[in-house]
C-alpha cells in the first residue's frame, strides 16, 4: 500500500460527482478540501493559491461508501466451528487489521461492526486505526453480542459453551436485568452501539432464524439502557416475530430481516425502523459453503432465506421502508463489499437509491450524516472515485481508482 498523500489544502477536480442529497449528478465540479474536511464544492476554476490540484476528471466520484454489517474483527467464516476459539484475541485483532485495509481500499470509508467472538478486539481494531497505527475505515463497534445462553449470538457446538473463554461471553444474558447490566458493561468498554440476537442466527449451531430469542422486555431494557448512555441498539432478527419485538422495544435498525411478514413492514415503516438487508451473501454461502462442506445445519437455512429474504427486501422498497447497506462481510471475503449493490438493483432499487443506501442513508443511520455520507462543506473528505457511470453500471462500483478518507488519498 503506498504512504497516504496528503496535503493541509487539497483541489479536486472532478468528471461527474454523485449528489446524494439531491440525487443528481453534477459535471466539472471541483472539491475543495481543508485538512480532513471539505470546505467547498463548486465548478471548476483556478487552483487556489497553496492547494495542491489532484486530477480526477476521467471518473466520477462519489461520498466515501458506508457498510453498516461488517465484520472485521473476526476470524471469518469456515468450515471450521472451532476456528474463533483456536484464533486468539491478538490474533483476531491482527486478522481485523488485514480485513480493514482491504475494506477502506475497496472504497468503504466508514463501517459500522456489528460484533466479534472475540469480545472487544473490534474496539481495540477501531482505536488503532483512529490512532493511525493501522489503516482502515472509520469504525463504529459494538463489543459483543447480547445474547441468550447457547443463542445465536454464541459459539454453538464446538465445546460446551460454560468452558468458552470469558472474552467469548460478554453479552450473555438471561434476564432483563442482565441484558441491561452487560449492555452498561460493553458502553463502559468504548461500544458505540449495542447489537442484540433477537432470533436464532443462519450461520449458528443449533438455533433457527425464525425463532425469537432475546424477548421484548429483554430488548427493551437493553434499549432503554442504551439510550440513557447516548447509545443506539441493533437487532439480528431474521424471523417475523422477533423483528416484531425488536421493533416495539425501540430498536433503531433490523439486521438481515430474512423472514420479515407484511406487519412487520408495516411496523418498521410506521416507525421509522431502518431495514439493513444482506441480499447478496446467500449466493456466497450456497455455492463455496457447499464446495467447502459447511456444516449442512447452515446451508440448509441459508436455502429456507436467502430467496424470501431477497422478496421483502422488494417489499419494503415498494413502500419505502429505510433500508440502509450492510453486506455481512466476514461472511464472504472482505473487500467485496461493493457486489451487494448489483442485487439492490435487482431486486428494485435504482442505481442512486442503492448509492444512496450506502452513503447519505447510512450516515442517518449512524446520527452522522452531517459528518459522513455526502461531499458538502463540513462533511469529512471521504471520496471514492471510479470509471464509468455507476448510474448506468452500478458494478462499476466493484473497481474503485481512488479512495480518500479525511483527506488522505489511501489509493
Amino acid at each position: 500500500m503506498p504512504a497516504p498523500l496528503h496535503a493541509s489544502d487539497l483541489y479536486v477536480a472532478t468528471g461527474k460527482l454523485v449528489d446524494v442529497r439531491t440525487g443528481t449528478v453534477l459535471t466539472d465540479q471541483c472539491i475543495s478540501i481543508t485538512n480532513d474536511k471539505v470546505t467547498a464544492v463548486a465548478p471548476c476554476g483556478a487552483t487556489p493559491k497553496g492547494a495542491k490540484r489532484l486530477d480526477w476528471s476521467a471518473f466520477t466520484v462519489l461520498p466515501g461508501l458506508i457498510d453498516l454489517h461488517t465484520h472485521l474483527a473476526d476470524a471469518g467464516q469456515s468450515a471450521d466451528l472451532a476456528l474463533p476459539i483456536k484464533t486468539s484475541p491478538a490474533a483476531t485483532a491482527l486478522i481485523g487489521a488485514h480485513n480493514a485495509r482491504l475494506t477502506l481500499e475497496a472504497g468503504f470509508t466508514t463501517v459500522r461492526d456489528v460484533g466479534t467472538y472475540r469480545g472487544l478486539t473490534d474496539i481495540a481494531l477501531r482505536d488503532a486505526i483512529n490512532d493511525g497505527h493501522v489503516p482502515g475505515p472509520r469504525m463504529f463497534v459494538a463489543g459483543a453480542y447480547i445474547t441468550l445462553p447457547k443463542g445465536g449470538g454464541e459459539l454453538n457446538g464446538v465445546v460446551p459453551n460454560e468452558e468458552l473463554p470469558a472474552d467469548m461471553r460478554l453479552g450473555i444474558a438471561s434476564t432483563p436485568q442482565e441484558a441491561a447490566t452487560k449492555t452498561a458493561f460493553l458502553i463502559e468498554q468504548g461500544a458505540d452501539f449495542i447489537k442484540t440476537i433477537a432470533t436464532g442466527a443462519v450461520l449458528a449451531i443449533g438455533t433457527e432464524p425464525g425463532e425469537p430469542e432475546l424477548t421484548e422486555a429483554q430488548l427493551r431494557a437493553v434499549v432503554q439502557t442504551a439510550q440513557a448512555k447516548g447509545k443506539f441498539v441493533t437487532a439480528h432478527a431474521h424471523g417475523a416475530v422477533g423483528i416484531k419485538n425488536a421493533i416495539r422495544a425501540g430498536v433503531r435498525s433490523i439486521e438481515h430481516a430474512s423472514l420479515i411478514d407484511d406487519e412487520a413492514l408495516a411496523m418498521a415503516k410506521a416507525s421509522g425502523s431502518w431495514l439493513v438487508m444482506d441480499i447478496y451473501n446467500g449466493d456466497y454461502i450456497d455455492d463455496i459453503g457447499t464446495h467447502e462442506k459447511w456444516p449442512e445445519e447452515y446451508l440448509r437455512k441459508n436455502r429456507e432465506t436467502t430467496d424470501v429474504q431477497r422478496i421483502g427486501f422488494t417489499k419494503a422498497v415498494k413502500m419505502g421502508v429505510k433500508l440502509a447497506y450492510g453486506t455481512d462481510s466476514g461472511v464472504y471475503p472482505h473487500g467485496q463489499n461493493a457486489k451487494q449493490f448489483a442485487y439492490m438493483v435487482r431486486y428494485g432499487m435504482t442505481p442512486m437509491q442503492a448509492i444512496q443506501s450506502a452513503t447519505i442513508r447510512a450516515a442517518e443511520l449512524l446520527g452522522k450524516d452531517d459528518e459522513l455520507g455526502s461531499i458538502a462543506p463540513g462533511r469529512f473528505a471521504d471520496l471514492v472515485a471510479v470509471a464509468g457511470n455507476p448510474l448506468n453500471d452500478i458494478t462499476a462500483l466493484e473497481n474503485v481508482a481512488h479512495v480518500m478518507k479525511g483527506g488522505n488519498t489511501v489509493r
